[in-house]
């Protein structure tokens, strides 16, 4: 088994999937550098409280929708850890806009098309230097079960993941031979905020963040030889 302390980039780490992968990881003794919209209303997390005196561990802003903050962000980090070897990509938007939107829902897609897509996107561009000088860099992506499948009416969720799936296809591709390698995982339902409305499945019976958190911890630990590309996760059964 490859072992290797790794320098994490982390987004959507402030809750649900996001969270339990960076405290996970933090465990498994990696360096993390953690992107926040909001640093302030973190720094009050019981998470945070346990790990502010933790040298391992980077808190920068970050908003998906801005491309010099994710500039700013990879910046830091390579100032402060002088490397990048693991992006995990977990920051993303849910809305129900459906293919027949109300006259000014426009904005929602705009804003699923510029969080779901784009910010991953200009991310890894960002790192890509960094990530080509390791020679053993990571990337994972929480997709969703909805960039593989689509049902009921959320086109404008589901089309964003779609297009994450067909990015992450690319990132392999171009990144293959710097020795990149690229991982998307891809979940229903999950107990998370975003599932908060859901009653045909009990909150129990859903997949658990801290599940996930273990998938990509297993996933960090493997050599380039070794290292799936998707990782579909169904807590129910799909035809």
């Amino acid at each position: 088994m490859y072992n290797q302390d790794r320098t994490v980039l982390i987004s959507g780490a402030s809750r649900g999937i996001g969270k339990c992968i960076a405290k996970q990881i933090l465990k498994d003794g990696h360096n993390i550098s953690i992107g926040l919209r909001d640093k302030e209303k973190f720094k009050k997390s019981a998470f945070d409280l346990k790990i502010k005196s933790n040298e391992n561990i980077l808190i920068n802003k970050y908003d998906a929708k801005s491309h010099l903050d994710a500039k700013k962000w990879v910046e830091n980090t390579y100032k402060y850890f002088g490397e990048i070897n693991t992006l995990i990509h977990c920051a993303g938007i849910f809305k129900r806009t459906g293919l027949n939107f109300k006259e000014g829902e426009e904005k929602d897609i705009d804003e699923l098309w510029k969080v779901n897509v784009l910010g991953p996107w200009m991310l890894t561009r960002a790192s890509w230097k960094y990530l080509c000088k390791s020679k053993n860099s990571r990337i994972i992506m929480l997709v969703s079960m909805s960039g593989k499948r689509s049902k009921g009416k959320l086109a404008g969720y589901s089309a964003t993941k779609f297009a994450l799936m067909g990015l992450s296809q690319t990132i392999r591709n171009e990144g293959w031979d710097e020795g990149i390698r690229v991982t998307t995982i891809s979940p229903s339902w999950v107990n998370t905020d975003m599932a908060s409305s859901i009653n045909s499945l009990k909150k129990k019976d859903m997949t658990q963040p801290e599940d996930i958190a273990q998938i990509v911890s297993k996933v960090l630990e493997l050599p380039n030889s070794c290292i799936p590309f998707d990782i579909p996760i169904n807590c129910n059964l799909e035809s």
